[in-house]
């Protein structure tokens, strides 16, 4: 536990006052101070310097003589960097300086600045004992705290009228620089050699750099349902039963429509012919008397004879077809030896034909 004396505007103790561990007693972390201070720095920077380059700067547009016949030197332009008056190369121009940091690593920066500050920590209770914002009675204040002649750093939370009437007060000090409690920043912490606070602004202070707690992630066991999900029925629409046959019994309408047709095909009865005549039904009617009955003989049927089965001819093995002889080369024909008989022609033609049989 870090513990430090309150005292009053006369450097009398008045009680003791624990601080946070977290703000005012952690390990100084150097690497995060540096780059929370060049970042500081550069964001001061207005970036503003700005210059001309040749073709911004007024004039320059005829050339100044001719390019040959002078004796002197080519020139194109009166505002060329070489001249006095013209252009300048590489000149600044407006830019942002600007760095971005986390804001966890900036209030780390901080808490390491104070921690590192913390002996020279001096916290008042209050300043309702200044009467009036005289620069006079600040000194005095100043000096009853032996702070006198230091850089100081003054840190108010700005909460009732006797803090508005030290900063006043105190403002035109030499080396004396005053902060609201939220604009606390690293290189205002490391300038200074004494840090000067009321008790209400080191609570204000703790409250803001205290970090946030960390969340511990606990696994979440997930039990499987025992219970089991029954899975909606889906109906399945049927198709519109069409009319069955007479002659189809109770199961083959209950048939999809494919086996129904192949169905009433095999069992619908052959269409009938032309009404029979009257003496064809009388003929019918005698012969399904019982005399006729006894009458009938039942004649056996002949098994059908078999066909002869005929001999499977063979096929003739054709024969390899010829090779076609390569026709004789004429002999080179000389002059007065050309009245030769046609028949020797015909012949040849002959033989190029190959045999049809």
């Amino acid at each position: 536990m870090t513990s430090t004396q309150v005292l009053d505007l006369k450097g009398n103790k008045v009680r003791e006052l624990t601080l946070k561990e977290e703000v005012f007693a952690s390990q100084p972390n150097a690497g995060v101070v540096h780059s929370a201070l060049v970042r500081q720095l550069a964001n001061a920077r207005s970036g503003a310097a700005n210059t001309k380059t040749r073709s911004e700067v007024r004039g320059g547009g005829a050339k100044p003589w001719r390019q040959k016949g002078t004796g002197r030197a080519r020139a194109g332009s009166r505002r060329s960097p070489l001249w006095e008056g013209g252009g300048v190369t590489f000149g600044p121009k407006p830019r942002d300086y600007g760095k971005s940091m986390p804001k966890k690593v900036r209030l780390l920066a901080i808490r390491s600045a104070l921690a590192a500050k913390r002996n020279n920590l001096v916290i008042v209770k209050d300043f309702k004992d200044l009467k009036e914002a005289k620069t006079k009675e600040a000194v005095q204040i100043f000096r009853a705290l032996k702070i006198d002649g230091k850089r100081v750093l003054v840190v108010l939370d700005y909460q009732g009228e006797e803090s508005n009437r030290f900063a006043l007060a105190a403002r035109n000090i030499e080396d004396v620089r005053i902060v609201h409690v939220n604009n606390v920043n690293v290189k205002d912490l490391l300038n200074c050699e004494a840090l000067l606070a009321s008790e209400r602004a080191v609570e204000a202070l703790s409250t803001r750099l205290t970090p946030a707690a960390k969340v511990e992630y606990k696994p979440v066991n997930r039990v499987k349902p025992t219970a089991k999900v029954e899975k909606p029925v889906v109906k399945e629409s049927k198709p519109a039963a069409s009319k069955a046959h007479p002659a189809q019994t109770k199961s083959e309408a209950d048939l999809p429509l494919r086996k129904i047709a192949t169905v009433s095909k095999e069992s619908a009865p052959p269409a009938e012919s032309k009404a029979k005549p009257a003496k064809a039904d009388e003929a019918e009617a005698k012969a399904k008397t019982p005399e006729a009955e006894t009458k009938k003989v039942v004649k056996k049927e002949a098994p059908p004879e078999e066909a002869p089965s005929k001999p499977v001819a063979k096929k003739k093995e054709e024969a390899p077809p010829k090779k076609e002889e390569a026709p004789a080369k004429k002999p080179a024909q000389t002059p007065g030896k050309s009245d030769k008989k046609p028949e020797a022609k015909e012949d040849s033609k002959a033989k190029k034909k190959p045999s049809k049989e």
